[in-house]
C-alpha cells in the first residue's frame, strides 16, 4: 500500500526524570484519541527515563514492557510509533529509536553519535549502520538528537537502487534538546532539510530534567525548503502536519541539486 500523503503527528512532552512507569502512563494520555488520524507518531529522545547515565542498569531489553506497550500504541492508533529508549542487548546499553507497526513488527535504530559533553560516549555504545524504513511507499531515515549536528551521517545520496534514487523522503530526529543550544537546534534542521531534499521532523522535549537542564521543545516539521509546516511552542504540544510526497518529487524533478552532490562512502567500524 502506498500513501501520497503522510499524517506526522509530533508528540512534545514533559518526561518524567527516570520512571519509565509514569511516562508510558503520560504518554499513554497524550496518544489518546489518536486513531486512525495519524499514519506516524512522533515521541521524544528516552521518552521513558529522560537524557540520563544514572538509570543504565535498569536500561530495558527488546522483550520489556515499553517494547510491548508501544506495539500496543501502534496497533491501538492503527499508525506507526517512534521514540528512542535505552536498551540492553548482549551486555551493552544503546540509545535505541525503535519503530513500531500496528502489525506488532519493531525496526530499530542505535544512535550513532554519542554526546561526549554529558559522557554518554563512557556509558553507552555506539550504533554503526543507518536504518531505512519503507512505509506506504515513503523511505523513512530515524536518527537520534546528537547525530543532527553530522551532515556527512544523515546525508541523502543518490542511490540507483531506489525506485526515484534518494535513500529517503523523510528525515526524523528525536530529541532531548536543551534550551542553550536551542538556535543550533532550529537552524541544523532546517540545513538537513535544505540540503537533503527531503522532509525533516524533529520531535524534542519540554520542562526540566533531573540533570538541572531546561528543554524549550521546538519540535516542527519541515519542507523540503527548510519551511515550517507545523512547529510547537515551549510547552507540551500534540500537533499534526500533513506532508505530500507528490510535491516532493515535484520539486525534486525541477531543482535536481542531487545531480551535482559528491559521491562518497560511510564504511562500516569506523566511528571510534
Amino acid at each position: 500500500m502506498k500513501a501520497d500523503t503522510l499524517n506526522i503527528v509530533t508528540v512534545q512532552a514533559d518526561t518524567v526524570w527516570h520512571d519509565p512507569q509514569a511516562n508510558r502512563d503520560y504518554y499513554t494520555g497524550l496518544l489518546k484519541g489518536l486513531q486512525h488520524s495519524a499514519d506516524i507518531i512522533v515521541l521524544p529522545e528516552t521518552f521513558t527515563s529522560g537524557f540520563s547515565n544514572a538509570v543504565l542498569d535498569r536500561a530495558e531489553t527488546m522483550e520489556g514492557e515499553t517494547v510491548v506497550w508501544l506495539r500496543n500504541m501502534a496497533a491501538e492508533c492503527s499508525s506507526a510509533v517512534t521514540g528512542s529508549v535505552q536498551i540492553r542487548e548482549d551486555g551493552r546499553v544503546f540509545n535505541r529509536m525503535l519503530w513500531a507497526m500496528p502489525d506488532g513488527s519493531i525496526q530499530t535504530y542505535d544512535k550513532r553519535h554519542l554526546f561526549r559533553m554529558a559522557n554518554e560516549h563512557e556509558r553507552y555504545s555506539a550504533g554503526v549502520d543507518k536504518t531505512y524504513i519503507e512505509f506506504l511507499g515513503w523511505r523513512i531515515c530515524p536518527l537520534v538528537c546528537y547525530d543532527l549536528r553530522f551532515p556527512v551521517f544523515s546525508r541523502n545520496r543518490f542511490n540507483v537502487t531506489v525506485a526515484d534514487g534518494y535513500d529517503y523522503d523523510l528525515l526524523i530526529f528525536v530529541a532531548n534538546w536543551p534550551s542553550p543550544r536551542h538556535f543550533a537546534w532550529q537552524t541544523l534542521l532546517k540545513a538537513r532539510a535544505i540540503e537533503n531534499l527531503s522532509y525533516v521532523v524533529g520531535v524534542n522535549r519540554v520542562g526540566s530534567d533531573g540533570n538541572g537542564l531546561d528543554y524549550l521543545g521546538g519540535s516542527t516539521v519541515l519542507d523540503y525548503l527548510g519551511q515550517t509546516v507545523c512547529e510547537a511552542g515551549s510547552g507540551p504540544e500534540v500537533n499534526c502536519a500533513r506532508i505530500s510526497r507528490s510535491a516532493l518529487q515535484e520539486f525534486r524533478a525541477r531543482f535536481p541539486a542531487h545531480l551535482d552532490a559528491d559521491r562518497f562512502e560511510i564504511r562500516d567500524g569506523e566511528m571510534p
